[in-house]
């Protein structure tokens, strides 16, 4: 992690975070930056040329891992959480209910693909194992089914509503942004902005993301079962949007707006 600053002019109006990742014979060097100024977060990549930067590399991680963990073990205890407390204990049967990530962990979707997708392309994707859930064992299961969905996307915005909690104590004891606190302020931002961006991203109208089994819940049966019939080829709906560049200007409006609420509560400006 390299240039977490908080500039003296402006006490705690504005922070950059840049996380720089290069890595000896991919061809680049991918820059992550969350940029706070004049009440606008902007998140942007840049590649560069060729370099080697290991410590850069394990700076990106050392901020990244923990958020990302709690990001995706969460999201998925609170799907099978809320469908216990409906009538559906499949997830609890299946020892789901637990924080322990090892658990809920996609050694494709959450390790090798966001690897891969992190060293050659300008954007980031990946999974967890999906907590099963039984749907015709709730008591409503229309009603159910979008509360069961919601509930991931719920989770990751009250878990950036805590990672803003903690940047805005460490803020408030650290007039500095170097060291130890440095560090902990960068895992803070990072954190918000994964969280954000899962749940966001999640709740695209398009199954089997969460909001597509939310639109379903909501649809009159018949419409409903036609939404149900496009489920096998959603993941390839998301990555068509993905490379075009189109799911950003989807998501980017809500994305912005959480952000600068999270931002602001953080004490960022």
């Amino acid at each position: 992690m390299e240039n977490l600053r908080l500039p003296d002019q402006v006490g705690l109006g504005a922070w950059q975070l840049k996380l720089k990742m290069a890595t000896k014979g991919f061809g680049k060097t991918v820059e992550w930056q969350v940029l706070t100024s004049e009440n606008r977060i902007r998140s942007e990549y840049t590649i560069q040329m060729p370099g080697i930067d290991i410590a850069g590399f394990l700076g990106i991680l050392s901020v990244a891992v923990i958020p990302v963990l709690f990001a995706v073990t969460l999201h998925e205890v609170a799907h099978g959480w809320v469908a216990m407390k409906l009538g559906d204990q499949t997830a609890e049967l299946a020892g789901r209910l637990t924080v322990n990530p090892i658990k809920h962990v996609d050694p494709m979707g959450t390790v090798v693909v966001p690897m891969v997708l992190a060293l050659f392309t300008p954007f980031i994707f990946g999974w967890a194992k999906p907590v099963p859930v039984a749907f015709h064992n709730l008591r409503q299961p229309r009603r159910d089914m979008v509360l069961v969905a919601v509930a991931g996307p719920v989770a990751n915005l009250l878990m950036a509503l805590g990672w803003a909690f903690i940047s805005g104590l460490m803020s408030s004891l650290s007039m500095t942004a170097g060291g130890f606190s440095g560090w902990i302020i960068g895992m803070c931002l990072f954190g918000i902005h994964i969280n954000v961006i899962l749940a966001v991203f999640n709740m695209l109208p398009i199954p089997p993301l969460d909001g597509g089994r939310v639109l379903a819940g909501l649809l009159p049966p018949r419409n409903a079962l036609l939404l149900h019939r496009i489920e096998p080829f959603g993941f390839m709906i998301v990555i068509g949007l993905m490379f075009t560049g189109l799911l950003w200007t989807f998501i980017d409006p809500f994305r912005f707006f959480f952000l600068d609420f999270f931002f602001s509560v953080a004490g960022i400006a």
